[in-house]
């Protein structure tokens, strides 16, 4: 089978196109004919080994563990392993995966969910992991509640155009924060108010809010209480810190999770291990309550182009891999 296969970290050019084994699937696994797969950011840190700290925490040390590149799929199963009853060759999936860039995949069953008919592979693909993130968020630790202010940094990106959804489908009053190629997409998402993070700093004081949502970036904790209400909250999804070693690891707590900080007048920061329950989308999704933001599309071949698109930051929305 064809599959994007990666034996040393580095930069696009340590991407290779090559054939490969096709993969047998365990026992208590699934092999998936992959029809499309989603990037983020996660694929460009372990195409990378950054930060350092990924490698000592089970990536691969020296080379990355998982030769083949990708981490969430949507597809048709082609076979199932001996223990497997919840799925049956034929039906249409979604999940998380090591190594989604290829035709097939192995994956445990426990990390595939059937795919709601209503939303094409290429739509599917990018649920897994911004969808679950942007879930966990709002809802397992933000506790999001209708007629909330909740401000969404980030909200053109992947988790982030989850979250203002999310948060609209919750009943709360919405502001996206995105660049200003992006305020547009952040309108079409539902959100009520956007803002142009590059003429306004939402973190001046000036405007409070009952739930911050901050999808990436690395602004200081002290700078982000500013923009909560005296008992808000804020969610620390993920940061892109600039440090080699711990990026933006070093604003999460040591076990883990997501980080909740309270509004300024409630006393000193709170930092807690927050991991939630497992978030189920389903419902949502096949309401058409939430829409997956499809930005562009790449054929398997073209991985390295589409992650630098992603690097260099041109579009909104979540970029696709088809097979």
């Amino acid at each position: 089978m064809k599959a994007i296969v990666q034996d040393r970290y580095g930069g696009l050019e340590t991407l290779e196109y090559k054939d490969i084994d096709r993969p047998a699937p365990k026992d208590d696994e699934v092999l998936v004919r992959v029809r499309a797969a989603g990037l983020d950011r996660g694929v460009w840190h372990l195409m990378a080994g950054l930060p350092y700290l990924i490698r000592f925490i089970g990536f691969g040390v020296r080379r990355p563990k998982v030769r083949v590149r990708g981490m969430d799929v949507a597809g048709t199963v082609e076979a199932v392993g001996g223990d497997v009853t919840r799925f049956q060759p034929g039906d249409e999936v979604l999940g998380w995966a090591d190594g989604s860039y290829a035709e097939y995949v192995s994956v445990p069953a426990g990390n595939l969910a059937l795919k709601p008919a209503n939303l094409s592979f290429e739509q599917a693909a990018i649920v897994p992991i911004s969808g679950f993130a942007a879930l966990q968020a709002l809802r397992d630790v933000g506790q999001v509640q209708a007629g909330q202010r909740v401000l969404v940094l980030g909200a053109a990106g992947g988790v982030g155009s989850y979250a203002v959804q999310l948060a609209k489908a919750f009943g709360a009053r919405v502001t996206g924060v995105a660049s200003t190629r992006q305020l547009e997409l952040v309108r079409s998402l539902g959100a009520d108010d956007v803002v142009d993070y590059t003429r306004e700093d939402v973190t001046d004081g000036s405007r409070h809010w009952d739930l911050v949502i901050d999808t990436g970036g690395h602004r200081p904790l002290s700078r982000l209480r500013r923009a909560l209400t005296p008992r808000g909250t804020l969610v620390i999804v993920g940061s892109e810190g600039r440090g080699r070693w711990l990026g933006g690891f070093d604003r999460n707590p040591p076990g883990g999770g997501a980080v909740t900080v309270r509004g300024p007048a409630a006393g000193d920061a709170e930092l807690q291990d927050a991991p939630g329950r497992s978030p189920d989308p389903a419902e949502l999704l096949e309401a058409g309550k939430v829409t997956p933001a499809v930005s562009a599309t790449y054929p398997l071949a073209e991985v390295p182009e589409a992650i630098r698109q992603l690097v260099e930051g041109h579009r909104g929305g979540k970029l696709v891999i088809t097979v």
